[in-house]
């Protein structure tokens, strides 16, 4: 829905029909994974030392799926290709205003699935992403 979606501080809706799709949000606020702690084990010591002080997060990779809607298979083709433009040229932000100010810094990976309606005028896209410090979300 318009307003819903932002890629690069573009309403995805109305440049590239784009909505999110079915675990969008889950898989955005899922909990972040942490960096290894710091272990020590020593023959002179009982068990192992564990340093847990000052844990990091770590970067992630997550399946986003979108959908894309165009009005005639020219304007879906046309859709189509510049959204994939968009999110494949390099690192690319997304926010979803309803929910707040947080801003997503992803960079593209590959396709996970794609599939297509018959009138060639609708898709659902899932897209391998990977954000490197999910601590940025400024």
């Amino acid at each position: 829905m318009k307003g819903d979606l932002l890629i690069n501080n573009r309403d995805a809706f109305l440049v590239w029909g784009v909505n999110m799709g079915d675990g969008f949000i889950e898989s955005l606020y899922a909990p972040l994974p942490m960096k290894d702690v710091i272990e020590n084990k020593s023959r002179l010591q009982d068990g192992k030392r564990v340093i847990i002080e000052n844990r990091k997060v770590d970067e992630r990779d997550l399946t986003l799926t979108f959908t894309l809607k165009g009005d005639s298979p020219s304007d879906y083709a046309a859709k189509y290709k510049s959204f994939l433009n968009e999110i494949t040229k390099g690192e690319f932000t997304i926010k979803i205003p309803p929910l707040g100010e947080d801003v997503y810094h992803l960079y593209y990976i590959r396709s996970a699935s794609f599939g297509f309606n018959p009138s060639r005028i609708f898709s659902k896209i899932s897209v391998k992403l990977n954000e490197p410090n999910p601590a940025n979300r400024i």
